[in-house]
């Protein structure tokens, strides 16, 4: 028999791979349909007597909040909420969360819903004992800065995602937009890895199909960027490619019968994957999509499925090769032009729009977003380097 290398998997790296690395995989999942019902016992667990339970004001009034709260209250830990997130939350979401945090002298966090409110809740976890000294700017993802922090003044964190795309239940950061720049900054720190998180894929029945697909579309783009990146880390490249097969295969039926729970259990398997396999890098879809949201206020995974093709164009030189052993993988034919493809009959699907000006993006300030793109942390992860020209060209693509 003789094998053709190009449905083999990724070729290995040369010398690069022989730098020195860090790697981190995440914690302790309790998956599966009803698991809801454990979060006063995990609650205890890891040292909760009165924690804050942080959600979205949309999701606060829905009865799965209720029926949490609930689950809490009838274990002895009250049902103390916290709704004031934006969807994509600033540091005025924080504070205002980090006041009742300490009015409420509350010992731990809960963050219920989600990449927003998973997100906000490890920032006010993080900062509520923080020195007013300590900017939460000055833990930016960036060299060691995590290391101002004090590290033992972070309150325990849990999280409960209630959508499957953004991962934030198994990864050590978080994303905060600030309000007067307009930028989104990762925030990161060791502990903000949640200590539990209870992936219960009953608690995604209800997302409306927008949000169903958008966050679909998140994860998606997740482990197609990390599966794309350059960097060396072969443990997330298996698993970027397993969660794009579970996204492929269970995001259609998932929009199409909300109540189909096998569906929805892939789909939150595969944003966690997405979220574990992005240590590996992110790429110019996140770098587009974040000063995106922060200016116009789009929802992060749609605008990742909007620029999403496009990207693919502008990277085909750098990845063509990875992806169509990945379409092999994948049981698509045609290679790069097949797996492209697919990501538009998908989009379709779910009814993502054509482009940012279809989004509703009108009249932008190309300059400034491109600029923004460059400053992001997921530029450096792209397979074609990006400049201040063909980032900007990038962005007209898509427009």
């Amino acid at each position: 028999m003789t094998l053709d290398p190009k449905t083999l998997g990724p070729k290995t790296p040369g010398p690069k791979m022989l730098g020195p690395m860090n790697w981190s995989y995440p914690t302790a999942v309790k998956f599966g349909p009803g698991r809801i019902a454990e979060l006063a016992d995990h609650a205890k667990s890891v040292g909760m007597r009165n924690p804050l339970l942080i959600t979205d004001r949309a999701l606060a009034a829905l009865p799965i909040t209720a029926d949490a709260l609930a689950v809490l209250d009838t274990g002895g830990l009250g049902r103390a909420v916290f709704a004031e997130v934006d969807a994509n939350p600033t540091e005025t979401n924080m504070k205002a969360g980090i006041a009742a945090y300490r009015a409420g002298k509350h010992d731990g966090v809960i963050g219920f819903g989600g990449g927003s409110a998973l997100d906000l809740g490890k920032m006010i976890a993080l900062m509520a004992g923080q020195p007013a000294s300590l900017s939460v700017w000055d833990l930016e993802d960036i060299g060691d800065w995590w290391t101002r922090a004090d590290a033992q003044a972070i309150a325990p964190i849990i999280a409960v995602p209630t959508t499957a795309g953004t991962g934030s239940e198994v990864g050590r950061a978080g994303v905060l937009t600030d309000a007067a720049t307009h930028r989104k900054k990762i925030i990161f720190h060791p502990k903000l890895m949640p200590a539990v998180t209870i992936c219960d894929p009953a608690l995604t029945i209800g997302m409306p199909p927008a949000i169903t697909a958008g966050t679909g579309m998140d994860a998606l783009a997740h482990c197609l960027e990390a599966y794309c990146s350059p960097h060396y880390h072969p443990m997330s490249q298996g698993i970027a490619l397993e969660g794009m097969r579970l996204v492929f295969e269970n995001l259609a039926r998932a929009y199409a019968t909300p109540d189909d729970l096998t569906a929805r259990a892939h789909m939150m398997s595969a944003a966690a994957m997405g979220a574990v396999a992005f240590q590996k890098g992110l790429g110019a879809i996140h770098a587009l999509s974040h000063p995106l949201g922060a200016v116009y206020n789009t929802h992060h995974g749609t605008t990742n499925a909007v620029v999403m093709p496009m990207v693919l164009d502008f990277n085909r030189a750098a990845i063509e090769d990875r992806l169509t052993r990945a379409a092999a993988y994948l049981g698509i034919a045609d290679g790069f032009d097949g797996f492209r493809a697919a990501v538009m009959d998908l989009r379709a699907t779910l009814g993502i729009p054509e482009n940012l000006t279809a989004l509703g993006v009108r009249d932008p300030d190309l300059d400034t977003l491109t600029a923004m793109a460059l400053e992001d942390p997921s530029c450096g992860g792209n397979p074609v380097a990006l400049d201040a020209h063909n980032a900007r060209a990038l962005f007209e693509a898509c427009l």
